[in-house]
């Protein structure tokens, strides 16, 4: 797979959107820092051009997401699980190079 076919901007800009969709939502304090720094991380991804530093911030998505045992809040619970897969499924195309 080509950089361009496995950095799909689409998933990008939905992983940034369930991330900001927990933003909107009751969640509990310790949950919501990491949230709130996963989303700061994939908004920069969506904004840079190097395919290596945007798998980097996935990367570092997922990372700061696996911190996150649960919310508190069940919409906030679902946007997080859909955040997850997405970054897994964008880390998971870029190891098909």
């Amino acid at each position: 797979m080509s950089d361009a076919d496995d950095l799909d901007h689409g998933t990008l800009e939905a992983l940034h959107d369930h991330l900001a969709a927990t933003a909107e939502r009751p969640v509990e304090r310790t949950a919501s820092r990491w949230l709130g720094e996963a989303e700061a991380v994939a908004a920069d991804a969506r904004h840079i051009e190097d395919p290596a530093v945007v798998r980097e911030r996935i990367a570092e998505v997922a990372k700061l997401l696996s911190n996150v045992g649960g919310t508190g809040d069940e919409a906030a619970d679902e946007h997080v699980a859909a955040a997850r897969s997405l970054a897994e499924e964008l880390t998971s195309a870029a190891g098909d190079d």
